[in-house]
Parts: structure tokens; C-alpha cells; sequence
């Protein structure tokens, strides 16, 4: 599987930490993982990428950020896509099951799903640590 790349721009240097905005290409459009990328249909996206010699970046400077590993972004998949579906899915059956109402056991679900989310933004830090992007400097 190819590693997927996004042109960006230094917006910032702080310490060992190097801000990129990212730029949507063209490329984006025809590109399959797109849906699940996303980059696409955004205006911009600020990425920091940490544990860098920051020195050697400027602001203004044109770069490539990456993901470390393909296996990172397989989990950023399962973490954003795939979690809170099944969430959804067993809260919606489970809370038929007991004898709500379809409509209480659509909000019971939706509920669930607003929570999940709000652990992995309570999380977030934590998640950081593990899904580690990587910036790559362009030739001219």
C-alpha cells in the first residue's frame, strides 16, 4: 500500500514542534482513500508534527507530511469510522431489545456516539502519542 503524502506549508515553529498547514491538491479528487483521508473537501488543516530538528524548517517553507507507518493510519480508520459505527450499531439493537421505542433507542444510540466522541477528544493527547506524522523536506 502506498504511502499517502499531503503538501503543506510551515505555518510555525515552536521548540521541536513544526506546524504545517495542509493544502488540498488536485490530486485529492481522483485519489480512492479520499473518503476516508480527510483532506478532501477541506479548506485547510493545521497538522504539528513533534520530535523534529525544527531548526531546519522555516516558515513559509513547502513540505510533505506523511503518516510514520501505514498501520497508523489504518487505526485513525478504525478509531474514527469503525468504532463509533459498532457503538451505534449494538446501542441502536441493544436498546431495541430491552423494549424502547425506535425513537428512544435512536437518541439511547446517537447518545452513545456523542459520548465515544467526547472520550476521544478527552483521550486525544494519549492518541497523539501513538499516531505520529512525519515531514519530509522538498528538493528544488
Amino acid at each position: 500500500m502506498a504511502q499517502i503524502k499531503h503538501n503543506g506549508e510551515v505555518v510555525g515553529i515552536c521548540g521541536d514542534t513544526v506546524k504545517v498547514r495542509l493544502t488540498v491538491s488536485s490530486a485529492c479528487s481522483g485519489c480512492h482513500a479520499k473518503a476516508v483521508c480527510g483532506v478532501d473537501e477541506s479548506a485547510e488543516k493545521i497538522v504539528e508534527i513533534s520530535g523534529v530538528e525544527a531548526a531546519e524548517y522555516s516558515v513559509g517553507e513547502v513540505v510533505e507530511v506523511a503518516l510514520q507507518s501505514n498501520s497508523m493510519g489504518a487505526m485513525a480508520v478504525v478509531l474514527t469510522y469503525v468504532v463509533p459505527f459498532f457503538v451505534l450499531a449494538l446501542l441502536l439493537v441493544g436498546s431495541t431489545v430491552v423494549g424502547l421505542s425506535e425513537g428512544a433507542a435512536a437518541l439511547v444510540a446517537l447518545g452513545g456516539v456523542v459520548v465515544y466522541y467526547l472520550v476521544l477528544y478527552l483521550v486525544r493527547e494519549r492518541v497523539k502519542k501513538t499516531i505520529k506524522f512525519i515531514i519530509i523536506k522538498q528538493t528544488k
